[in-house]
């Protein structure tokens, strides 16, 4: 299933030993791999070396990436990503709910959800007519169908495809510019629609913080109220929370896990940077 499995393992090993700062024997050796096989493998899946891997992930690399002052408003099509790297919000529109769609535990709402495996693991799916309304990395399909299920307890809800969830599909499983505009249909705050827009321009390979996303929504002074929001986000990858970190470069948490944003902001990095890296 892409290795994900693996390189998450490696990840967690290199972050847990970091500072005996292992080997590449010690770290195939912590996967139960031969270093050639490892190296091999890990390079298929990143595109890279662990090596220039983990310059991707490092403190030093977080904080350059912070240092170029990068702004919210600063991302347009100028920004010499390559094709496969355009801002999210090129594709993807967002619309919240009304009232009247989730009031009476979505009694109005036709919902319907699948899974797909990507490179950083299984998601599950689910949109309603209007768009995708959930995207959560997950390691059982059936859990996620329950929890949905309890969120929308009066949703018709069936497993099965749509044309919105084959888009979402055709995203995770070709290249980014083959993919039509993405719809979302969310349940939000006025303030959470806000920063998740923001989240939508923060442009692959790069980084912001919660001060930064408070200060381009005109709400200086809600960095943590920016923090909430960004872990109510409801649409996994599509809208990237992974890309928001701590003023001081440490990664901080991420509702799906630690290792798992490591591994998709170094994936993103070495995309960006030109290395092949292909979902």
């Amino acid at each position: 299933m892409h290795h994900y499995e693996t390189i998450a393992e490696a990840i967690k090993y290199i972050n847990d030993h970091y500072t005996e700062q292992p080997s590449l024997d010690d770290i195939a050796a912590a996967v139960h791999l031969s270093p050639f096989h490892f190296q091999r493998l890990f390079k298929e899946w990143a595109g890279v070396s662990p090596k220039k891997f983990l310059q991707y992930i490092s403190l030093q690399h977080a904080k350059t990436l912070l240092e170029k002052n990068y702004t919210l408003e600063d991302a347009t099509f100028e920004t010499g990503l390559s094709g496969t790297s355009r801002l999210h919000d090129m594709f993807v529109n967002m619309e919240a709910m009304t009232p009247g769609e989730y009031k009476n535990g979505g009694e109005n709402l036709h919902i319907k959800c699948t899974f797909t495996i990507t490179q950083f693991g299984m998601v599950f799916l689910a949109a309603t007519d209007k768009g995708v309304c959930n995207i959560q990395f997950t390691e059982s399909f059936e859990n996620s169908l329950a929890e949905l299920r309890a969120q929308w307890p009066k949703a018709q809800i069936t497993v099965g495809e749509s044309p919105i969830l084959k888009t979402v599909k055709q995203f995770f499983t070709e290249r980014n510019e083959t993919v039509k505009d993405l719809r979302l249909h969310v349940k939000a705050t006025p303030f959470q629609l806000k920063v998740w827009e923001a989240l939508l321009k923060i442009p692959c390979g790069q980084v912001s913080t919660y001060g930064k996303i408070a200060e381009s929504i005109q709400h200086p002074k809600a960095s943590r109220a920016v923090g909430t929001a960004v872990g109510d986000n409801p649409i996994a990858y599509l809208i990237p929370c992974h890309r928001v970190i701590r003023s001081t470069g440490i990664l901080g948490g991420y509702h799906w896990g630690k290792e798992r944003k490591t591994a998709i902001l170094g994936w993103e990095a070495a995309k960006v940077i030109g290395e092949k890296a292909a979902i």
